[in-house]
């Protein structure tokens, strides 16, 4: 027996123990579904290097056909890009203007919603929570999807600095901006230019915590409609971003066209190259 089942079962008050039981299930569930996501991932490297599924049942003490099923069934491997165990997407909240209450755009719940579905589809668990109106966000947890720009909150303003390759840049009285300082490149909404068209930039990347300790996944659009698209274009090629970026730090603009409308992405395409921030 291990020493959790013992510490559960010897529970007293069986309101806790069952309070106790529920939650070590939904720990050791999560568990199952990240070692199972780590085999298959295994499995996938060692085929992509050149191995045969009968060369590494050999070497793993399985058998072949166990080798096959395991990679070609179970929770696929790129849901790793979110995180392990729990997700937390957090989107702002805003002040409605005259009125003593908050609000949230209908863009950035959208994008959540979107989020929060795409992660589900990889067998993790969601949680949902929020950037205050006045910007103040716990940047310090595992596990985080942050829809937020710099324009709403101090802490994400500070965490998007630590980009080496893209800047937000904004001149008194002009539209906000995202600079390639590799390229000198500085990429606007579609909507902010002459002609206006409904287009927007996005922002993609996985950035250092305050603490140190971790990363977080930032996203965000020049305006809400850009971060709606970056949703949009994880939900049709993450696995190739899973390919090329892992779990490392990286940053890549994403392009998107809506309908002016609905302000429903109709296309999404890179803007940028693909930053891995390792590779200098």
């Amino acid at each position: 027996m291990s020493s959790e089942y013992e510490r559960i079962a010897a529970i007293d008050d069986p309101f806790a123990l069952l309070r106790a039981a529920t939650e070590r299930l939904a720990e050791a569930q999560q568990e199952v579904t990240d070692l199972a996501r780590l085999r298959r991932r295994t499995v996938q490297d060692l085929h992509a290097q050149g191995l045969s599924y009968a060369q590494i049942a050999a070497q793993a003490g399985l058998s072949r056909g166990r080798i096959h099923q395991i990679r070609h069934t179970g929770p696929a491997p790129e849901g790793a890009f979110f995180g392990s165990g729990t997700v937390t997407v957090v989107t702002p909240l805003r002040p409605e203007p005259g009125k003593d209450r908050v609000a949230v755009s209908l863009e950035d719940v959208n994008t959540g919603m979107r989020l929060e579905d795409l992660a589900r589809t990889y067998d993790l668990t969601v949680e949902r929570d929020h950037v205050g109106v006045d910007g103040a966000v716990d940047l310090n947890r595992s596990g985080l999807v942050v829809v937020c720009g710099p324009r709403m909150s101090e802490a994400m303003r500070l965490t998007y600095a630590k980009d080496p390759v893209f800047s937000w840049e904004r001149e008194e009285g002009g539209p906000w901006r995202i600079r390639d300082t590799r390229t000198g490149t500085a990429h606007y909404a579609g909507s902010d230019q002459e002609p206006s068209h409904p287009g927007d930039i996005g922002y993609l990347g996985r950035l250092p915590r305050p603490d140190g300790a971790g990363s977080l996944l930032a996203i965000a659009g020049i305006h809400p409609a850009g971060s709606l698209g970056v949703a949009h274009w994880l939900s049709t090629d993450l696995a190739t971003l899973w390919g090329q970026v892992g779990t490392e730090d990286f940053s890549v603009l994403v392009r998107t066209e809506y309908d002016e409308r609905t302000l429903e992405p109709v296309k999404t395409e890179l803007a940028t190259p693909l930053y891995r921030h390792d590779k200098g």
